[in-house]
């Protein structure tokens, strides 16, 4: 009987947790929603981003990282929103697919980067099972894909940064992770917390955590 009773928790608990998990088509459009709109924000950003990015650099090599995490914001959101496997890099990568095509002068790279970003964000999500999104692990979230870029700009171009010092690579790296922690992570929590108290995520457990803390 005990055995009985434990096989069928286990089977319950597994079943809650696929369903949890599932993605529903509520979740598929706002994924796409949320990636169009961050979209034209990185799009807006690229002018306001890449001006203090070669300022910064210029005032020390490898500096310029601590304007790139508005570029990361988006594996974050998506993460935060929609809470499923695969949501964090979705949508970045979206948002990363609209500011190409709307036109920038990094090309095919914008989705590249996308990519190796979502996933470090991603990553973190997994991590924590997809049940923790605080303000911490969202901070982490924004390191997470704040190492990705580092990781695909060490690596990727005619000029890569593997070429470059090792005291550039660390302050870069070092630079990429606060503005992914703050920029991506600390505003992204903001944005959605501002989002949820609209009633616009009402379907989303970020809507219900929010309602209930009113």
């Amino acid at each position: 009987m005990h055995a009985s009773t434990s096989a069928s928790a286990t089977v319950a608990g597994a079943s809650a947790i696929s369903h949890r998990l599932r993605w529903r088509v509520v979740d598929i459009v706002v994924a796409a929603v949320l990636g169009v709109a961050i979209g034209l924000v990185f799009w807006a950003w690229n002018t306001v981003g890449g001006t203090w990015f070669v300022a910064m650099d210029g005032l020390t090599p490898g500096l310029g990282g601590i304007a790139v995490g508005i570029w990361l914001i988006g594996g974050v959101i998506g993460g935060l929103v929609i809470r499923k496997p695969g949501a964090a890099l979705l949508v970045e990568v979206i948002a990363a697919l609209v500011s190409m095509l709307i036109g920038n002068v990094w090309g095919i790279s914008t989705v590249l980067s996308g990519l190796v970003q979502g996933l470090g964000a991603e990553v973190v999500f997994a991590l924590f099972l997809y049940r923790r999104f605080t303000l911490p692990v969202a901070m982490l979230a924004g390191v997470g894909a704040a190492v990705g870029a580092w990781v695909f700009e060490l690596f990727y171009g005619s000029s890569p940064n593997i070429l470059k010092t090792v005291e550039f690579n660390v302050i870069y790296l070092v630079s990429l992770a606060v503005s992914g922690a703050l920029l991506a992570g600390l505003v992204g929590w903001l944005a959605v917390r501002a989002l949820a108290a609209t009633g616009a995520l009402n379907r989303f457990a970020a809507g219900r955590e929010a309602r209930r803390e009113v």
